[in-house]
């Protein structure tokens, strides 16, 4: 039996299963990953098959999903799944961590694109685009579940939560806007062919991880912060600095 829209956080259920929309999300983000690189990958010079291409997306696909949630695991709920470790396969009950799907994808592309022969800057100068979007994707899910709103304001664009207290800053619309911003900068700077390969990699975490620092201090905080003496920083920022640094020192590698 199939039936649509069961619920708002569910797409669909297929003869009891359960498809939540978080998931669509993550299959038209891989979807769009796909397409865009066949489309773009001829800005740097690069020649990948439709079979390349899926391998490589392949070994993404598994980075993610493990990375952003043993992310989550790790960074946000250590101590919750220490006691509950089965818990930690309970991946459609939420939780995932961008900053760790970060690490994971990292590593399973340095994997798959050394074993194919492909030159890693290059593809992510093209790969960044439609990982851009696909984070986008991903905050559209959040808006569909109602997660990780902004705090409480009084703009005039403040939305209400079902069973939350006051108007609060719909933050997962500045993380979407951020996203697409980020990727409309890179498409432009890969399609100008000005800069070095490897720079629109660079642009992109910097951009990511100065952008997220800000969308943090309007998002309603679950977590507590971590107080540096001088400031306290929520968990997101305090991820997002290694981010900014590891993109400025690329940058500086590709241009010293």
């Amino acid at each position: 039996m199939i039936e649509l829209f069961p619920s708002r956080a569910i797409a669909a259920t297929v003869f009891g299963f359960s498809i939540h929309w978080y998931g669509v999300m993550y299959f038209l983000a891989f979807l769009l990953t796909y397409l865009l690189i066949a489309r773009f990958q001829h800005y740097r010079s690069l020649q990948l098959s439709r079979e390349q291409i899926q391998s490589i997306l392949s070994w993404a696909i598994c980075g993610v999903i493990l990375g952003g949630r043993l992310g989550y695991v790790v960074f946000y709920e250590p101590v919750y799944f220490l006691h509950h470790p089965l818990e930690i396969f309970a991946v459609w009950n939420g939780g995932m961590a961008s900053h760790g799907g970060f690490i994971g994808v990292a590593i399973a592309l340095f994997y798959a694109l050394r074993t194919h022969q492909v030159p890693v800057l290059a593809f992510m100068d093209v790969a960044v685009i439609p990982i851009a979007v696909g984070l986008a994707l991903g905050r559209f899910g959040n808006f569909i579940n109602w997660e990780l709103y902004g705090t409480v304001t009084d703009v005039p664009w403040a939305i209400a939560i079902p069973g939350v207290e006051g108007l609060r800053h719909p933050t997962f619309f500045y993380s979407m806007m951020k996203d697409l911003w980020i990727a409309a900068i890179c498409l432009i700077l890969l399609r100008s062919g000005r800069g070095r390969v490897g720079d629109s990699f660079a642009l992109f975490l910097i951009m990511y991880g100065v952008l997220r620092f800000v969308v943090e201090y309007y998002r309603e905080q679950t977590y507590a912060t971590f107080d540096l003496v001088i400031t306290a920083l929520t968990r997101g920022q305090l991820l997002s600095v290694p981010v900014i640094l590891i993109g400025l020192a690329l940058l500086w590698a590709i241009h010293r």
